[in-house]
């Protein structure tokens, strides 16, 4: 055994280090109650295996590798949910340029209010390559709300951006930015009497 280092530092809680039964009753991080729920099906499952006549040290393996699997597949639909929101925060960061831009026309307004259209457009047809790396060969991660909620997200990031065009007047919601297309009748006779 290596000699411990004197900058070295324990990180791992024991029973009589101050403050273990407070976090010990403290609730787990939201992520991890996923991963806690895998394993305690994993573990239920396992019990039942147990009451089987043929428990064998084949049992014990199968059991660490799928527990290990189940552990990977939470890791990757945390993963998926991490990346379905990150347009989230884009949103906020956003709205604050979009809003520090202010309703003039200029190179700075312009570029800020194309990204902001752009961006989202960008990563809604690229979805698939966004969650490539949470996908599991097997198909057992379910992405599917994942990707549901990324769409989501950046539509409504869009939208942002749409409405920040129409606050500059650059999109046509007015009648008059549709006189163009208007049919005038042709006046066949005039008089010059009043009615």
């Amino acid at each position: 055994m290596p000699s411990k280092r004197r900058w070295s530092v324990d990180l791992n809680l024991h029973e009589n280090d101050v403050g273990y039964t407070f976090l010990k009753n403290r609730p787990p991080p939201c992520d991890m109650k996923l991963v806690q729920s895998m394993e305690k099906q994993l573990e239920q499952k396992s019990s039942s295996s147990r009451s089987s006549t043929n428990i064998a040290e084949e049992t014990s393996t199968n059991i660490a590798e799928s527990k290990q699997a189940l552990a990977i597949r939470a890791r990757k639909q945390s993963k998926a949910m991490s990346i379905a929101l990150s347009p989230g925060k884009q949103i906020a960061m956003n709205a604050f340029m979009l809003w520090m831009s202010g309703r003039n026309l200029n190179i700075f307004s312009i570029s800020i209010t194309s990204m902001a259209i752009m961006n989202p457009i960008k990563g809604i047809l690229n979805v698939t390559n966004a969650f490539r790396s949470c996908e599991d060969p097997d198909g057992n991660v379910d992405l599917s709300s994942s990707k549901a909620l990324f769409v989501v997200l950046n539509l409504v990031w869009l939208g942002v951006g749409l409405y920040k065009m129409a606050t500059m007047k650059l999109l046509p919601l007015t009648s008059a930015d549709w006189e163009g297309y208007v049919v005038w009748k042709e006046v066949l006779e005039t008089t010059s009497l009043p009615p």
